[in-house]
């Protein structure tokens, strides 16, 4: 498959749909962190390559309910307005695989209920972070390893200039449960051909 990993810098979901044998590229403002197919821009530049599923990560900054205290000055603003505006063009995207990752935001809402809502530790890591998933053309994730030790790790992170991007970063389990149940593994189901 063609999938496209939008707004993601560190490469994570990229690298692991690469892993099971698909074309996939990350695209994001920054460049990233892990060597690979990776387009530094806007992700509207490739939008249009024919691509079989997208997997988007859009900024939460104005969106997120951990910073409803900030909404009015956001909307005042038209930030807010233009950060639903973006996800909505991502999800009207012509690719007939797609989802939406965001935490728990404003798109509850303005758009719809999410398709679904995950936690690292259903996929290998003890710590709690609510993620919403709005999926077209895809199942819901399965768990793969439910874990003890729930941690709200990401909530206490200290104040400092990268607490946004270690905050944003997709956890690995999540990231190799979206490629194995999303995408497959091409290489073995070639290997068995």
């Amino acid at each position: 498959m063609r999938v496209l990993v939008a707004c993601e810098y560190s490469g994570r979901v990229r690298d692991a749909f690469i892993a099971r044998g698909h074309d996939a590229m990350s695209c994001d403002l920054l460049p990233t962190e892990q060597p690979g197919p990776h387009y530094e821009g806007d992700v509207r530049d490739v939008l249009d390559y024919p691509w079989d599923l997208m997997v988007a990560h859009p900024p939460c900054t104005h969106l997120a309910v951990s910073g409803a205290r900030h909404f009015e000055d956001k909307r005042q603003r038209g930030l807010q307005q233009a950060s639903v505006s973006f996800v909505m063009m991502l999800a009207k995207a012509d690719i007939p695989r797609i989802a939406i990752e965001n935490p728990v935001s404003i798109l509850s809402s303005v758009w719809r209920k999410p398709d679904q809502i995950i936690h690292p530790w259903q996929f290998g890591h003890g710590e709690t972070k609510a993620t919403c998933l709005w999926l077209k053309g895809l199942s819901p994730l399965q768990p793969t390893n439910v874990v003890d030790g729930r941690d709200d790790r990401i909530h206490k992170m200290p104040p400092g200039p990268d607490r946004w991007k270690e905050r944003s970063r997709t956890y690995p389990g999540i990231a190799g449960a979206m490629a194995a149940q999303w995408g497959g593994d091409l290489i073995s189901m070639m290997e068995r051909a």
